[in-house]
């Protein structure tokens, strides 16, 4: 594979041309436009702190129907509990940040480095990132974050700080992904975790025919926070 390196022009090469471990392209830089760019066209960048910006798109990826997300009755219990509070959209740069400094099994460092954190706040501020909030006592303990563009969520990270937290982030995102009639949540790569709640693995060109059909519609772009009022 001759590795594409991307020059000022907002633009990339066709997913199909990325490695076997999904690198398609290397440098540019994360302005709005060219991160709009990419998810439109199942990319996204993901790299450590010292290296250039690489971009990726994994094949097969991974994404959840809305329809199909299987709640277990464990899950079911802690929604109806009480335990926790859900908020949207109302301190997405703690959450962005207590993904970046959340350990993580098997990995060393992360990717969610400062500049990536910068260029996902003023996506935010342009009302195409979002965050789903697990609060408990007034603390925020757990969450995630992910950009919205027609009818797909592309899902970030997230994190917990107690039991269950990141869960109930994630069971409410899927309730609004329903209740917005949304194609569908892209979680990037597999994992087994995503799979018992429902999740599948599609091949890269059939994700990229999804996808094409999940941007048709018009984006809910704007503080979603108004969703729970």
């Amino acid at each position: 594979m001759n590795l594409h390196i991307l020059s000022s022009r907002i633009e990339f090469p066709h997913p199909e041309l990325a490695d076997e471990d999904g690198l398609l392209a290397i440098g540019g830089d994360l302005c709005p436009e060219r991160l709009i760019e990419a998810y439109q066209n199942g990319i996204f960048p993901w790299y450590s702190e010292g290296q250039p910006i690489l971009w990726f798109s994994p094949d097969p990826r991974m994404i959840l129907y809305p329809k199909n997300f299987k709640r277990s009755k464990s899950l079911g219990r802690v929604l109806r509990s009480g335990r926790f509070e859900l908020r949207i959209d109302t301190n997405f740069e703690a959450v962005i940040r207590a993904c970046s400094a959340t350990p993580r099994p098997g990995q060393d460092g992360t990717w969610i480095i400062e500049d990536m954190i910068q260029a996902y706040l003023e996506l935010h501020r342009l009302g195409i990132a979002h965050s789903f909030e697990t609060y408990r006592d007034d603390n925020l303990v757990g969450g995630l974050y992910g950009l919205s563009l027609g009818g797909a969520f592309f899902g970030e990270s997230m994190f917990h700080h107690c039991p269950d937290a990141s869960k109930f982030a994630f069971a409410n995102l899927v309730s609004f992904a329903q209740q917005n009639d949304f194609h569908f949540i892209d979680a990037q790569t597999p994992t087994e975790h995503l799979e018992s709640l429902g999740a599948e693995r599609l091949g890269r060109e059939l994700f990229l025919q999804q996808l094409e059909q999940a941007l048709k519609p018009n984006s809910l772009i704007g503080s979603w926070t108004q969703a729970l009022q």
